[in-house]
């Protein structure tokens, strides 16, 4: 089965930093990382990669059976056919953010960064706040999950992904990529393949959240955090679909402080202590 994966990466000399292996979220494909996300990070020094999962995309599969179990499969067949030299950092945004953390649960990663993920314990809580906060939203991405995404009209998206200023000609490009997804996962997400919390890896992780996210609002965003004993940060006059808001680059360059302050600095200390014990 063929995936589809796009690569930027960054000019040669450019230092020995980790490959970024970047997951979308539900409706989605590896084209909503493009548009910002790669192409910035290559520019840092990062090897930036991300795939379309099963169906998505350009990738082949059969979509609407498909599992969170196959969406890991889809991101470790990946990871294992670009033969990186080192274990990637793993980026997952919503249900994204769910494939990375059963991903770390069965293979290793330099780190993990969660970006408006649904959390550990499924989208249950979101169901209840989104029932609370805006009915008719949910309902209507009920009638996108289960029919069709024509269900859901532009204004619809734009409550559900952006902030109220997002430009009417990149909402519209956004919605004509939109596009089904599988069935079965509603029901992983929603207990049947939940994260083990008494195997719960210890790896560096990062979790952002967004201050207008109609989905996880910061509450959701910090319990996830404080379950994996990670980093947590809650951008302010963001909503979910981050990485394709009109300040995308506020998370950009914070991702980039993180990955230089603490995946980068602990790789350069290991190489330290590895000269000391070699010269002893």
């Amino acid at each position: 089965m063929k995936l589809e994966v796009i690569k930027r990466l960054p000019p040669k000399g450019c230092g020995n930093k980790p490959p970024l292996l970047f997951v979308h979220g539900a409706f989605a494909g590896a084209w909503c990382w493009d548009e910002h996300f790669l192409p910035y990070l290559a520019s840092q020094g990062y090897p930036a990669y991300a795939l379309s999962l099963r169906g998505h995309g350009n990738s082949q599969g059969h979509l609407y059976t498909a599992s969170l179990a196959d969406y890991v499969d889809d991101v470790a067949n990946v990871v294992d056919s670009l033969g990186l030299e080192q274990a990637p950092v793993l980026i997952g945004h919503s249900m994204g953010g769910m494939v990375v953390q059963k991903y770390i649960e069965r293979y290793p990663v330099q780190a993990a960064v969660l970006m408006n993920s649904v959390p550990p314990n499924g989208l249950a809580c979101s169901i209840m706040y989104m029932s609370l906060t805006d009915p008719l939203l949910l309902h209507q991405l009920s009638l996108m999950q289960n029919i069709s995404p024509l269900f859901a009209s532009p204004d619809a998206m734009r409550r559900a992904l952006f902030s109220p200023g997002f430009p009417e000609e990149k909402l519209a490009r956004f919605f004509e990529n939109a596009q089904g997804e599988s069935a079965r996962i509603s029901l992983d997400l929603l207990g049947w393949d939940l994260p083990n919390p008494f195997n719960r890896p210890k790896v560096n992780m990062l979790v952002l959240g967004a201050e207008d996210d109609a989905f996880f609002p910061p509450s959701i965003v910090k319990l996830t955090a404080t379950a994996y004993q990670a980093q947590v940060h809650i951008f302010e006059h963001i909503a979910h679909a981050m990485m394709l808001e009109e300040d995308w680059q506020k998370v950009a360059n914070y991702l980039v402080n993180w990955l230089d302050a603490v995946v980068v600095q602990a790789a350069t200390d290991v190489d330290d202590e590895d000269q000391l014990v070699k010269v002893s």
